[in-house]
Order: structure tokens, then C-alpha cells, then sequence
């Protein structure tokens, strides 16, 4: 019997999921962000406890499934031989101890594994293409599959070689991938930062922002001027090198003329690697760039392969992290934002402070129950942490500071944008605006219309929105399709030519596909996963317009939540008006394109132990890679089921103590939709 889904869990994997999403969108491609790794870092942390501890609420679209994000438009793509993956992360000595056990596990061996481990460099991840000797392409990481084309501005940073070193004894396959980490010092920030002051330019936020933002330049003469340096650390096919060690390797390359980080140890068993993870962060502030941890991997390359890769890292390599950076600064207000959803947040502005190369001046408080929790007053001297929330968080009050002008907050009775009266639904932390007319909901409604998952309207950017809402031209999303010159002549900053591109954008993003524009309606739980599950299963508007929860729970990876969710917004009227309105305004939606199979399981990762009575293990296997699942070998904080047979062995233990998803064989055989049934 499955079990009951906390909508509590559901709505935070949801907002995890929605706000990792727009990070990585800020810190990838726009080489801005608002907050900082640590943040972020706690932020997927605690979006992968979730998804373990809720399996059945998995989706291949989150961003604990991915590696970076997609390539900007502006540059070609390339797609890399080998993904450049993600590392797994750390965040203390415990979890390197436990990422040792589970290497030695895996290779079945109690033997000391020897492993290689450098400084993690804060910078931007890039392949260097060589053939027959020569550089012939770079980019970045991309989204670990295609990456950017950035080869002419590569070619500026003077430590990359354009041509390899010749050397007798040392061949050179072709072509040759080699990974590096592109990256600018401390003091070289701090110059280019002073030098763009002085030119009244905007000014970068730490040394990975300018040194991606560098990367990124149409013009490479721009990239020539920035003082970029490199570190080499790896290799797209370690197999293809005649070697079997990483430390190796890292000799091969520098022969080859390549800089490889001075502060890299190799070949160390582990109690060398906390010692160095120990001495690395004792020195973090001495070192002339900006690091947030130690990388660790796997010394021997036929051990690397062995142990293999999950969909998103290598599993002989983690990131261990150093701890989150604490400053303490003072509360000057406390203010109230509303949300999409009608959400008030009440978020704590503070007199600006640097935090471990950010600039951190706004942190979330999360409700009112918090800021009760906490004892914050308007004046109070905080900790405040890079770690954690959408934004950085209040940690503690510094309570001995204060001197009695201290101000108690209170949550507002009415909606701070639109004056409507506020309620909290029962079961419920969060204190709502339900007027749906509201314009601080209905900015954020359109914001999420014409993002790129949805109709990807170029030119319709957070402020124009603003406007256009503020002067009365839109009051709904589908108002956007009736927009004329005439209306748009009106705003500020409105000249012909872009009057004329917006329009081209609007009438270019009318033909759009079901999947897509279920992601554009908001509709709540419903992201890019579930708009294409109920695409491919329901097949077009008209069938979606009428169906019956009950019809939807006959959904694979349709339950409960999401049913009632897309039920009750195909219910309310006024969202069906408001598509009418789009499809009489020329609004085409088409039918995505079927699977070619059922991937139902993308993304999932299964764990088989015990004897089943239907079909050998292998057969199981198959049945999962055919859904789009993996198996693995070891239950991990990764496992999303665990399928028993008869005479389990100790993974049901593990799998039981970690809270995974125990599936039994017809359970596993209704999943994975088999049609042997045990005998």
C-alpha cells in the first residue's frame, strides 16, 4: 500500500526545485548570482534528503539530475565526447569517510585505496579539444553534454598551449580532451573590480563571475584584456592514456606543457586526505585564489572504471566542502514580498556585508513563525550564513548587543501590494494574499509565462513586465496576445525597433507545444516532467480541459497531489476564459512528440538484492535501463527503490535504515510495467 505524500514536503521539493532551477539559470548563464556555493550547496543538499526520502516523488527534471545548464544561444555548441559531470559533494570528514567505505565496498576490497587531491578552485569548468598536437576547439561544461564554443577567447589566456610539447617517449592520442578550471586571483579581481569602479561600469561579484563573464565575450579582444590563468586536472578518457594512475597523468599533461595546480598530492590513503583537507582550510585565506573545498578521486584509473558513474557524477571522486562562512552585520528593516503564488515572505535587509567573496545585504526569514523562533527585532546585530535558503539566512541574534531601539516585527493583516486581506490555511507556515488580481502575483505569473520552459518571450524581461502591468496594459497572461504599437508606444524606453521585435517575439511564440504550455499556466506541481507525462498520456488541450482526477491517478507518475492540483486549476473558470483567450488571440497548441519508449523511470536509480522467482537478475536490469533507470551495485544516499527477492541480504538492512523504498517483486513488476508475473 503506498504510502501517504506530506503536501508540506511536496510544496519544498517543489519551491527547491523552482529556485535551484532559476540559480543555476543565474549563476551559469548570466554569470550573476544572488547567492552564494555554500547556499546553494545547502539548498540541492537538502532537495536530494528529500527526493531519497521520497522516492516516488523523483523527476528527471530537477536539478539534482543535472550538471550545470544549457548552452547560451548566442554561442555554437559543442557536444562532449565523455560528459563533463558534476562531482558529488562533502561537507565534512565524516562524509569522505563514508565516500571511502563505499569505494572499498564497491571494489570488494578492505585493501587501502590511494587516491589524488587538489584545491577546488572557484572558476569555470572548460575542454580543450587537441589534434594531431594543436588546439582545434574549447568550451565550456555547459550542461555536461554540450557545452559553448569559446575557442578564439580561450586562445587569450596565456598558460593554455596552442601547440603540444613533442616528446619522444610521451605519444599523444588525437584528439586529446583535457578538463581545466579557468579561474582569476584575488588580487587580479580586485584590480579589474577597481579599474571598472573607475569607468562607472557595474561591477562583478567574485572572481568565478568575472572570470565567466570573461570566458563569455563575443569579442575575444575584451577576453584578452582580463588576467585569466588556467589549472588542468583531468582528462576526457583516462583509458586512452597508456597509464593506470591519475598522478600520472597530471605528469603526462605537464610535459605536455600544461599547468597543473602546485598544491595537488597524489597517490594518499586516507588518513593523508583529511590531513590535507585540514591543512587546505587552515590556509584557505593565504591561497591567491578563491577555493571552496578539496577534490578527491580515485588514484587508479582501472579502479575509476570499475566503479563507473551515475547520471550525474563519477563515483570515484567527491567535493568535500568547507564549512559556510558566518559574518555579522545588523537588521535595518524588515520587509514583505509576495510571491506567484501569493506567498509573503518576510525577507530581513541588512546593512551590506562581504561573506566569503559575496555581497550579502538581504536574508530570508522564512514567516513569522521563524522570526518568533529566532527572537529578530528591526536593529539587531545577526549572524548571518552563506548556507542554505533561496537567499542567505539569519542564523542567530547577537542578543548582548542590544540596547533597547530595537523593534519586534509583525506580519501584515492585509497584502502589502494590493491591500487584501492575508490568511494562513491550516497546516500551513506560509501566510497567503488570495486575491488573485493581485499585481505582485500576476508579475510573477507572467515572469513564469513567457520564461524559456514556457513560451520564451525574448524581450519581456522583469522590469518591462513591471511596466506593463503598472500602466495597465496587461492583466492577465493571455492579454500579452492582444498587445499592439499603439499600447506599447506608451511605455518609457519604447522605441519603434523594439516595439516591433517584441511583437515578432509574441506572434514567433503563438505555435507552442502541450507540454510547454502546461509549464506556462503555473499550474501548481507541475513542472517540466509532468507537463510532458500528461502531454504524452492525455495528447491534447481539449482532453486536459475535461479530465477527472480520477483519470488522472491512472497516470504513471500522476498521484494524488498532482491530480487534484491540475483538476482544480481546469476548474476555476477564469483560467479557461484566459485560454480561450490565447487560442482566439492565434495561439497553436500542438501535440508534443510521442517517446520512442516509455522513460518513466528516468533518473531513477534501483538497487536489486535477493533471488527473484519471475525472471533472473539480469532480466531485471534490462527492464529498468528500458524504462530509462539505472542499477546500481550499493545503497546509497542516491538509491531511489530497492527491489527484494527472497533471501535479501544486508542492502534491505541499509535500505531500511537510510528510509528507501523497499519494492517487492510485484510491486517492482507493476512499475517497471513487466508483463511476467512470479510464478
Amino acid at each position: 500500500m503506498a504510502r501517504s505524500i506530506d503536501p508540506e514536503v511536496v510544496k519544498r521539493i517543489d519551491g527547491l526545485r523552482r529556485e535551484l532551477h532559476r540559480h543555476n539559470h543565474r549563476y551559469f548563464v548570466l554569470d550573476d548570482p544572488e547567492i552564494s556555493d555554500a547556499e546553494y550547496d545547502r539548498m540541492m543538499k537538502e532537495l536530494i534528503e528529500l527526493e531519497t526520502l521520497w522516492p516516488e516523488l523523483a523527476s528527471p527534471d530537477s536539478p539534482s539530475q543535472r550538471v550545470g545548464s544549457p548552452p547560451l544561444d548566442r554561442f555554437e555548441t559543442h557536444k562532449h565526447r565523455h560528459p563533463m559531470q558534476s562531482l558529488e559533494k562533502g561537507f565534512d570528514e565524516a562524509d569522505f569517510i563514508s565516500f571511502d567505505q563505499r569505494v572499498k565496498k564497491a571494489l570488494n576490497s578492505d585493501a587501502e585505496v590511494l587516491y589524488t587531491v587538489e584545491p577546488k578552485i572557484d572558476g569555470i569548468a572548460v575542454e580543450l579539444v587537441y589534434e594531431n598536437r594543436r588546439l582545434a576547439l574549447a568550451s565550456t561544461r555547459g550542461d555536461g553534454v554540450n557545452g559553448e564554443v569559446i575557442t578564439a577567447n580561450v586562445k587569450t589566456i596565456p598558460t593554455v598551449p596552442l601547440v603540444l610539447q613533442e616528446h619522444e617517449d610521451l605519444p599523444v592520442p588525437s584528439p586529446l580532451e583535457v578538463r581545466g578550471e579557468v579561474f582569476m586571483t584575488k588580487e587580479n579581481f580586485r584590480l579589474l573590480n577597481e579599474q571598472r569602479l573607475k569607468q562607472e561600469q557595474p561591477l562583478f561579484a567574485n572572481p568565478r563571475n568575472a572570470a565567466a563573464g570573461s570566458l563569455r565575450q563575443l569579442d575575444s579582444a575584451i577576453t584578452a584584456q582580463r588576467p585569466l590563468e588556467i589549472y588542468v586536472y583531468g582528462v576526457g578518457d583516462p583509458l586512452a592514456l597508456n597509464t593506470d594512475s591519475h598522478a600520472e597523468a597530471m605528469a603526462w599533461l605537464r610535459r605536455l606543457g600544461f599547468r597543473t595546480n602546485p598544491l595537488i598530492r597524489t597517490k594518499i590513503p586516507l588518513t593523508e586526505v583529511l590531513s590535507c583537507y585540514r591543512e587546505l582550510e587552515e590556509k584557505r585565506g593565504q591561497i591567491p585564489y578563491e577555493m571552496d573545498g578539496m577534490v578527491v578521486k580515485v588514484d587508479r584509473f582501472s579502479f575509476q572504471d570499475r566503479l563507473g558513474s551515475t547520471s550525474r557524477s563519477p563515483r570515484w571522486a567527491i567535493a568535500i566542502k568547507f564549512k559556510a562562512t558566518q559574518e555579522t552585520t545588523r537588521v535595518l528593516d524588515i520587509r514583505v514580498q509576495v510571491g506567484r503564488t501569493g506567498a509573503l515572505t518576510p525577507v530581513a535587509h541588512l546593512e551590506p556585508v562581504r561573506v566569503g567573496g559575496v555581497v550579502v545585504s538581504r536574508a530570508t526569514l522564512h514567516n513569522q513563525d521563524e522570526i518568533e523562533k529566532k527572537d529578530i527585532r528591526i536593529g539587531d546585530m545577526v549572524f548571518v550564513q552563506r548556507a542554505g535558503d533561496v537567499i542567505p539566512e539569519v542564523v542567530k541574534v547577537v542578543a548582548s548587543s542590544r540596547d533597547g531601539t530595537q523593534k519586534p516585527f509583525q506580519m501584515p493583516h492585509s497584502c502589502p501590494v494590493c491591500g487584501a486581506t492575508v490568511v494562513r490555511l491550516a497546516g500551513e507556515a506560509v501566510i497567503r494574499c488570495v486575491n488573485a488580481a493581485c499585481p505582485a502575483q500576476l508579475k510573477g505569473h507572467i515572469r513564469h509565462f513567457v520564461s524559456k520552459p514556457g513560451f520564451d518571450i525574448d524581450g519581456l524581461g522583469e522590469k518591462r513586465i513591471d511596466q506593463m502591468v503598472d500602466a495597465g496594459l496587461i492583466s492577465s497572461c493571455a492579454d500579452l496576445f492582444d498587445l499592439n504599437a499603439e499600447s506599447l508606444k506608451k511605455l518609457e524606453g519604447m522605441a519603434e525597433k523594439s516595439i516591433q521585435n517584441l511583437l515578432s517575439a509574441i506572434e514567433n511564440s503563438k505555435r507552442i507545444s502541450l507540454s510547454r504550455f502546461l509549464v506556462a499556466l503555473g499550474i501548481r506541481h507541475v513542472g517540466e516532467h509532468i507537463a510532458k507525462i500528461l502531454s504524452f498520456e492525455l495528447k491534447d488541450i481539449d482532453t486536459i480541459l475535461s479530465v477527472t482526477p480520477e483519470r488522472l491517478e491512472t497516470i504513471e507518475g500522476i498521484g494524488q497531489v498532482v491530480a487534484n492540483s491540475v483538476w482544480a486549476f481546469f476548474s476555476r473558470e477564469e483560467n479557461l476564459k484566459s485560454i480561450q483567450k490565447m487560442i482566439k488571440s492565434g495561439v497553436v497548441i500542438i501535440p508534443d512528440a510521442s517517446p520512442t519508449e516509455n522513460q518513466h523511470l528516468a533518473g531513477a536509480s534501483f538497487v536489486l538484492t535477493g533471488r527473484l522467482s519471475s525472471m533472473p537478475r539480469s532480466r531485471a536490469k534490462q527492464l529498468i535501463e528500458k524504462a530509462g533507470g539505472t542499477v546500481t551495485g550499493a545503497v546509497t544516499g542516491q538509491t531511489d527503490y530497492v527491489v527484494v527477492g527472497e533471501d535479501p541480504g544486508s542492502k534491505l538492512t541499509e535500505a531500511q535504515k537510510r528510509g528507501i523504498q523497499i519494492l517487492s517483486e510485484p510491486e517492482f513488476l507493476k512499475l517497471v510495467g513487466a508483463s511476467e508475473q512470479p510464478g
